[in-house]
């Protein structure tokens, strides 16, 4: 800009000089008089007012009483394990995370990566009263645990139902956020049925929140707003410009899991023995499907229920034990919610024809 003015000046300099040769007497210049505005109010009216607002905005809810009546059962959960570094030879490595209390005779609910392969486990309670916990039962599957302390008479949280949340519900989660003692956030419950793969292990039927959950968080209770315990926070996506996703191991899933984990100490699953893949719109158009919906078999363990089931790789599963199969999240949960060594039926397709067979389940293998 400054070059260009550097060259436009000296231009009006000339023409400047140029009009004064053949205008020696330049005439004056007109007069110009302001239009004369007329100071009588031309549209005032002297009786307006707001038109009616309707009803008054909804308040916030008030949190306070449902954060006071479930700390009590929120706990802290320190562990240490002995780690050797190539360096600086044996160190204790601390973690954090958080718990909570589902008995007065001192079960408490965490994640199975809050405690696994913890050595030492402290437990603090809100009123300030430390104990040693010892893992009960743990599932890596679900990421679920159990550990129990020594006391007893304690207070304990509700178990609530999270088949009953709606999109856009109020949800607080409570933990020991960061290592640093016990915070609340609120939000709302985003999405539900949830499957987010962790480090190759599927987690299902998740409820995303924008509660903040921050590591420290994990085992802690989402609550609603009548203080019942609808999910354990379990993980959160971390990634450049994403905010607000947070997910929760939602207490349904965790209801049938938990049982086992306090008389067994672990979990044992029905299995079919496939692979699978969800069929959509997209997937059937590229495969030539016969249906959009349901799950496609892609891997068939030899000598599985699956295998003795006459059923193939490329088979659509779409009901399974009576209950319609739309996605692979759908399968899994109706496989985990049977009874090993019972015979389910199941519909499929083939090519163009819907066929029924009837697999009998047997315990996952471990390994």
């Amino acid at each position: 800009m400054a070059e260009k003015l550097r060259y436009i000046l000296p231009g009006l300099v000339v023409l400047t000089l140029a009009l004064g040769v053949f205008t020696c007497n330049p005439p004056a210049p007109p007069v110009f008089s302001p239009p004369q505005l007329d100071s009588t109010p031309q549209h005032t009216d002297p009786d307006w007012a707001f038109p009616p607002q309707g009803e008054p905005a909804v308040p916030l809810p008030d949190f306070r009483p449902v954060i006071a009546k479930v700390m009590p059962s929120v706990v802290s959960v320190t562990t240490e394990r002995v780690v050797t570094s190539r360096f600086f030879g044996q160190q204790t490595e601390r973690g954090a995370g958080s718990g909570i209390i589902i008995d007065d005779r001192g079960y408490i609910v965490t994640n199975n990566h809050v405690v696994e392969n913890a050595q030492t486990i402290y437990v603090e309670l809100d009123d300030g009263r430390t104990f040693a916990a010892d893992i009960v039962g743990d599932d890596p599957l679900s990421d679920l645990a159990v550990i129990k302390v020594d006391a007893t008479d304690l207070p304990y949280v509700q178990w609530g139902d999270s088949g009953s949340l709606a999109l856009g519900e109020w949800v607080i989660a409570i933990g020991n956020a960061l290592g640093e003692g016990m915070s609340a956030t609120e939000g709302i419950v985003s999405r539900l049925n949830v499957s987010v793969n962790v480090e190759g292990n599927v987690l299902y039927g998740l409820i995303q929140t924008t509660a903040a959950i921050v590591p420290g968080n994990s085992g802690g209770p989402l609550v609603n707003m009548a203080g019942e315990v609808i999910g354990i926070t379990s993980i959160k996506i971390v990634a450049h410009g994403v905010e607000g996703m947070g997910f929760a191991i939602s207490s349904d899933e965790a209801r049938f899991i938990i049982p086992d984990l306090i008389r067994h100490g672990r979990v044992t699953y029905p299995w079919l023995g496939v692979g699978l893949y969800t069929v959509d719109p997209a997937l059937a158009a590229a495969r030539d499907l016969a249906v959009d919906r349901g799950a496609l078999i892609a891997e068939l363990v030899a000598d599985s229920p699956a295998d003795a089931a006459g059923l193939r790789v490329g088979d659509v599963i779409i009901s399974f034990d009576g209950k319609e199969i739309t996605s692979v999240a759908d399968l899994v949960r109706a496989i985990r919610s049977s009874d090993i060594d019972r015979d389910v039926e199941i519909l499929y397709v083939r090519g163009d024809e819907t066929r029924t067979t009837w697999a009998q389940l047997i315990e996952r293998p471990t390994s």
